[in-house]
């Protein structure tokens, strides 16, 4: 792509014939933008649509900020256009494009560039002047407008094996930002089909990344393998992503691939746990909670604690939390701590409970046996798991029923229905796991400690 001009190919292929020259539409300013909110006349807010509300709050973060110095601007090597006319700041990085392509898809952009201006000086007419972006880097926004400008044969690329995941979530990210709900859909479904190859390249490694050109690296065919350190950041970009923009489809095969990995490291189950709390992630935070504590020795972070001596230990570390401490401990934050107390609180009462009380059943009236004959005859082999590991002790009984279920004391109606009565038990207790991992005050049932099988 020539930096000198656009290609016309291009530019029909994306403009879908737009009439409009870009050259002649309302000049604007960005401090017209933020002006205009409160001088726009009753009759026009109310002749406004939902959709330009909804843009026109996106539009904000198009705020103007102090920039750079302007000694350190520098035209970007690719989307800079002699024959653009729109300027864009971002960080010390100028871009000059098509505002005809910048107002697609019912844009934020063409949300901005249709509001009045009065005599405010314009902006993004010129690299003096021009309209800064905050919160996006010129790498990030650069694949965007790659996505933008992109013939057919190469927007393939990113739908390809070979393609970047990288760079789709950047491009659905600004998509999502600037209300792009086309490109950001598109994007999201080729992010879709990408990890749900198999095997996953998430695990398996991702496309080597040239410096070369933008194309090239797109469409890269040398793979590495991906490091744990690696992998988590990735898995948390796209599990966020996922959320911000609601996209369902990719937020359940993010949580079922890291459910998958808690089994591997505890660092996985604590990058679960921790993305669990901050996106109110239900179907991840009891599996998650559960996994760390069965698996990792914890100990809570805190600061620096003068009233503490260097020497001393005991339950609290001033080291990074998500790492291990000298000790080969997890370090966790305080409310963490506070949710895995209370979830084997519950837990280990919830199996209180069920040691004691018999699934609810009909017997036949040949049936001699008892929940606790039963319960007594697989003992050994339950009682050798945690305290707290409900689910795991269930299943246990539930693996080897048929061995202990064949006595012949117990009828064989009454074996097939009390089995049904444990399976469904398991599901109960899966279901509520993340309230048993609730603060404590959170949960209905903290004053009894058993949640989800009463």
């Amino acid at each position: 792509m020539s930096k000198s001009s656009h290609p016309s190919a291009t530019v029909n292929n994306l403009d879908n014939n737009n009439d409009n020259d870009p050259d002649t539409d309302t000049e604007i300013s960005m401090e017209g933008l933020m002006a205009s909110q409160s001088s726009i006349s009753e009759s026009s807010a109310s002749a406004s649509s939902s959709r330009m509300q909804n843009s026109a709050e996106k539009a904000e973060s198009l705020a103007t900020t102090t920039p750079r110095p302007k000694l350190t601007w520098q035209h970007d090597e690719t989307y800079y256009f002699e024959d653009g006319s729109c300027v864009i700041l971002i960080d010390d990085t100028l871009f000059n494009v098509h505002r005809s392509i910048l107002s697609k898809d019912s844009s934020s952009f063409s949300t901005m560039f249709s509001l009045p201006q009065g005599s405010i000086e314009v902006e993004g007419r010129s690299d003096d002047n021009p309209i800064i972006l905050t919160g996006d880097t010129p790498d990030e926004f650069r694949h965007f407008l790659w996505a933008l400008y992109a013939l057919p044969p190469e927007l393939r690329i990113l739908t390809s094996p070979n393609a970047n995941l990288n760079h789709l979530i950047d491009i659905a990210r600004v998509s999502n930002k600037y209300f792009f709900k086309s490109l950001e859909t598109w994007a999201l479904d080729a992010i879709q089909e990408y990890v749900n190859r198999k095997p996953s390249p998430l695990l398996t490694g991702m496309p080597a990344i040239p410096t070369a050109s933008l194309t090239s690296a797109l469409s890269a065919s040398t793979h590495k393998p991906l490091t744990q350190a690696e992998t988590s950041p990735l898995l948390s970009s796209l599990i966020r992503l996922a959320q911000l923009c609601q996209h369902q489809p990719l937020l359940l095969t993010m949580i079922a691939l890291l459910r998958q990995l808690m089994s591997s490291s505890v660092h996985y189950a604590y990058l679960a746990m921790t993305l669990s709390d901050e996106l109110d992630l239900r179907t991840l935070r009891g599996a998650a909670y559960l996994e760390v504590m069965q698996k990792a020795v914890v100990v809570r972070k805190v600061g620096v604690d003068v009233l503490r001596s260097a020497s001393s230990t005991g339950s609290v570390s001033d080291g990074e939390a998500g790492t291990l401490d000298s000790s080969g401990r997890l370090i966790i934050t305080r409310s963490q701590q506070l949710r895995l107390l209370a979830g084997f609180y519950r837990l280990t009462s919830t199996w209180d409970l069920l040691r004691t009380t018999p699934p609810p059943f009909d017997h036949s009236p040949s049936c001699s046996a008892t929940w606790h004959q039963q319960e007594k005859t697989r003992s050994e082999a339950v009682m050798g798991l945690g305290l707290a590991d409900v689910l795991g002790r269930l299943r246990t009984v539930q693996k080897e029923y048929e061995r202990w279920g064949s006595a012949t004391y117990m009828h064989h109606d009454c074996r097939m229905i009390a089995k049904r009565a444990i399976v469904d038990v398991v599901r109960r207790v899966e279901e509520a796991l993340p309230d048993y991992f609730a603060e404590p005050g959170g949960c209905e049932s903290d004053d009894e400690g058993v949640v989800g099988v009463v």
